[in-house]
């Protein structure tokens, strides 16, 4: 190639300049709706189930164990359990299924 045809090739100008820029932030849009909006949500339900743990709850920790919520502190639990009536201390962030269905009455 020589120097005529080089300047003589149309360059990219206004709009079709910024195309790369306009399709990375539109990439980052879609992963962050289809990816990481929807794994906050999940994690904001689990912390209110966590919270809102009673004495009575029958749960499932991540490991698998069942059991029924004896007393909670501020961030432990004491689960009896189901088979033997054991009782074991685990923390909050340890309970994956609480089972029992509790009225949501809203004060408004």
């Amino acid at each position: 190639m020589n120097l005529i045809t080089l300047a003589t090739q149309p360059t990219a100008t206004g709009f079709e300049a910024f195309m790369p820029i306009i399709m990375m932030v539109l990439m980052f849009v879609v992963l962050w709706f289809f990816m990481i909006r929807p794994q906050k949500k999940k994690q904001k339900e689990e912390a209110k189930m966590r919270d809102n743990l009673q004495p009575g709850d029958e749960i499932m920790t991540i490991g698998g164990f069942y059991g029924r919520v004896i007393s909670v502190k501020d961030d432990s639990i004491v689960i009896e359990s189901v088979v033997d009536r054991s009782k074991q201390k685990i923390i909050r962030s340890a309970v994956q299924t609480n089972f029992t269905v509790h009225d949501e009455t809203d004060d408004k």
